[in-house]
């Protein structure tokens, strides 16, 4: 088969960061899937593990990034019972197995789900690893109550406009009775958001609280920081009620708890590779959130965050991508499609 791979962790200008190859077709595993990959969309958590963020051990052996995958269900594993060949699924995989650029993968049938039958499988590339970030984020991690009344709670999202803010965004506007801030800081991006449902749109180049004060809201409920959390979070703890819940996903070098505790605030990390990193009793909950998310775009409540369409899967094109996505001014999802 097909793969782009990279065997040293390099710049992305590096005509090595990101090679084509060929390597043998993967045997499915117990309750695994062998997946004809259609399309593949790329994630910070791309360019982070090829610049070593996850040590490569051995330089001698490829290793396979991408955990966003659209495709078919080629074969299946012994004790697969969810899947059958010939069934379009979508998924983010998992940070220890081989990714998704490949023309096969295999991946746990317990982490993923049937594909939205309304979305091509380059627009339904563009959301799994989004998605569940976003939903385990909100629901499981912040506790915001999926519930559409108007309780006066408000959430600030921190980097509205990324991958992760533009599904953040649509899930709580539709699905919650929050009041939405979101933050951007280019016209474009700011026009983005509030397509996507935000109430309000401040800018994350100004201190927070001003900016919150601009639009007549004096704190909010809850804090979903996407990005650069070290940089805005005096400004988050400011602007936080007290008893309010942060949530972030990002990397800070460090992060003091201890600012948090005149305020009771409460501190929620989430990584969406969790659930399979662990195998957790709870790892299939993973599927039962991409099924109600195919079910809820198929309704019209989601939409994709598609940005940019990078054409095929190749090294050549994936670096474009990562170049694009480590500049900070990504919109939406970058997505390829086809070998």
């Amino acid at each position: 088969m097909k793969a782009i791979a990279h065997f040293k962790c390099l710049p992305v200008e590096h005509p090595d960061a990101l090679v084509d190859i060929d390597l043998p077709d993967p045997v499915p595993g117990p309750r695994d899937l062998l997946v004809e990959v259609k399309a593949v969309s790329v994630n910070p958590v791309d360019t982070k593990v090829r610049q070593g963020y996850v040590p490569h051990e051995d330089e001698s052996q490829p290793r396979i990034l991408g955990w966003d995958a659209a495709g078919v269900v080629k074969s299946v594993g012994p004790e697969v019972t969810l899947f059958k060949p010939g069934d379009k699924v979508w998924y983010a995989g998992s940070l220890i197995r081989q990714g998704s650029n490949s023309e096969l993968q295999l991946v746990d049938e317990r982490i993923a789900g049937h594909m939205p039958q309304s979305l091509e499988f380059a627009q339904a590339a563009a959301l799994p690893l989004t998605s569940l970030t976003a939903w385990e984020l909100l629901f499981d991690r912040l506790g915001v109550a999926r519930d559409t009344s108007d309780r006066g709670e408000t959430l600030l999202i921190i980097g509205a406009a990324g991958g992760v803010g533009s599904i953040l965004t649509q899930l709580a506007r539709q699905l919650t009775g929050l009041t939405i801030i979101g933050t951007a800081s280019r016209p474009e991006t700011q026009a983005w958001v509030t397509e996507l449902g935000a109430h309000h749109v401040i800018d994350h180049t100004k201190p927070l609280s001003e900016e919150l004060r601009r639009i007549g809201i004096a704190e909010v409920s809850f804090v979903a920081s996407l990005t650069q959390t070290d940089r805005h979070y005096e400004q988050i703890i400011e602007s936080l009620k007290p008893q309010g819940r942060l949530g972030l996903i990002d990397d800070p070098a460090t992060l003091d708890a201890v600012p948090l505790k005149r305020k009771s605030l409460s501190l929620h990390w989430e990584l969406m590779y969790t659930r399979s990193l662990y195998e957790t009793d709870d790892m299939q909950e993973q599927h039962n959130i991409l099924n109600e998310v195919a079910r809820l775009i198929d309704a019209g409540v989601l939409r994709t965050t598609v940005g940019e369409h990078y054409g095929r899967i190749n090294a050549e094109n994936l670096r474009r991508a990562h170049a694009l996505l480590e500049s900070g001014k990504a919109k939406g999802k970058v997505v390829l499609e086809g070998f």
